[in-house]
């Protein structure tokens, strides 16, 4: 399945149905002692890795489940495809990926 960032069109694709909007989410939970460690990271500098890692969960989550559901009516590509990460509590982050379904060919 083809995933783009691309608002409209596709170079050397034709659109030939749109089947809608289409979302994916995952609510991931982050743990004390990767608080703990990520809090620390924060007042002496740097790259939190266990927040990284977290991240690129959820975002592959989100995305394998917004497929997914293009997958049901037919779809073969998602266009348009946006990326939201919210920090819903202390130690609760939601990743949401939101697209248009589409049928492309040659």
């Amino acid at each position: 399945m083809l995933v783009t960032t691309t608002p409209h069109s596709l170079q050397g694709k034709n659109i030939t149905d749109y089947h809608g909007i289409v979302t994916g989410e995952a609510i991931m939970g982050v743990n004390v002692v990767r608080d703990l460690f990520a809090s620390v990271t924060d007042i002496i500098g740097g790259r939190s890795a266990a927040y990284e890692e977290k991240l690129a969960e959820g975002r592959k989550i989100a995305l394998e489940e917004m497929t997914e559901r293009a997958r049901k009516p037919g779809a073969n590509a998602v266009i348009g495809v946006d990326l939201d990460f919210e920090t819903i509590r202390e130690g609760m982050m939601m990743v949401i990926a939101t697209g248009t379904a589409v049928s492309i060919v040659d």
